[in-house]
């Protein structure tokens, strides 16, 4: 599972020119399942993106975790993180998770990361979304498990 932070003073996606989810403060998710995971590395991100400290305190430090700042979570799935463009000009997506695999593990990540009382939105799982995002820092990491 590959999972890009981005954190974003606002974020919002929209399908078919109709916006279906925003958030102001926090995170930007694009989530990438592949065939060979499980809720274990769902588990395991949902908890490092609940405790990342990456929004900064009082002394301009990267100390606060989103739950410390009262952010929240833009979640969409993004199938196209698994894609291997190592071989040739045209991205291969052999590691990829099915849609039928991928949407009940990226719903449970979804669930998961509601535990930690974050507020969590999502876009529409294999829509053709359109999103935007305003990045604060820049500032983007990638998760891997």
């Amino acid at each position: 599972m590959k999972i890009l932070v981005q954190k974003v003073l606002e974020a919002s996606v929209s399908v078919e020119g109709n916006t279906v989810a925003n958030i102001l403060k926090g995170y930007l998710l694009f989530v990438g399942i592949e065939k060979e995971d499980t809720p274990f590395q769902a588990d395991y991100l949902a908890k490092k993106i609940a405790h990342l400290r990456i929004f900064t305190d009082e002394n301009d430090k990267m100390n606060l975790s989103i739950q410390d700042i009262g952010g929240e979570i833009l979640a969409v799935s993004q199938f196209t993180l698994a894609a291997d463009v190592s071989r040739g000009n045209r991205p291969g997506f052999e590691t990829a998770a099915r849609p039928d695999e991928a949407q009940p593990l990226y719903e449970y990540l979804v669930a998961q990361l509601k535990q930690f009382g974050i507020p969590v939105k999502t876009g529409i799982f294999q829509a053709d979304m359109k999103v935007f995002l305003i990045n604060d820092g820049p500032c983007t990491f990638m998760l891997q498990k």
